[in-house]
């Protein structure tokens, strides 16, 4: 069953529910869908692994509108947002703990014979594929030049 279509049907369980939260998370997801699939050479489909950068988009937004709401000290406009990650979240694939995103990042290191900082983009570009969905890109980030630096 493809993104589109889980929004789709939880959005009208959403209306009928009078569920505020759960619908601002499904009409942004909804929006960014339809976005992508009108954009030039997307001829009205688009990939699962389009459908994962889109959500992991969305909630980098809201992470970051969640950190300045926080700073400003509007905790209404902050639980709003902190709402709607939760939402957006259910449909991204279980995150990796920072043990399993290190031992992955090691098993890369080893993989593309990495010696040192300067291989960094080497063993981020391999990394970001891999792990795509699953870990956060500066975690990978900063695990990779800890690993690198020792």
């Amino acid at each position: 069953m493809s993104l589109e279509t889980d929004v789709m049907s939880l959005l009208k369980d959403a209306m009928k529910n009078k569920d505020e939260a759960l619908l601002r998370g499904l009409r942004a997801i909804k929006a960014e869908i339809i976005k992508a699939k009108t954009e030039p050479g997307a001829n009205g489909e688009i990939s699962t692994e389009v459908e994962l950068k889109l959500l992991q988009k969305l909630v980098k937004q809201r992470k970051d509108s969640l950190t300045i709401y926080e700073q400003q000290n509007r905790a209404d406009l902050a639980a709003t947002e902190a709402a709607e990650i939760a939402i957006i979240e259910k449909f991204l694939p279980a995150q990796m703990s920072e043990d399993e995103v290190k031992a992955a990042v090691q098993a890369i290191i080893t993989q593309v014979g990495a010696a040192g900082p300067q291989d960094l983009g080497k063993v981020m570009g391999l990394a970001t594929k891999q792990l795509a969905g699953q870990a956060d890109g500066k975690v990978i980030s900063a695990i990779a030049k800890t690993l690198l630096s020792s």
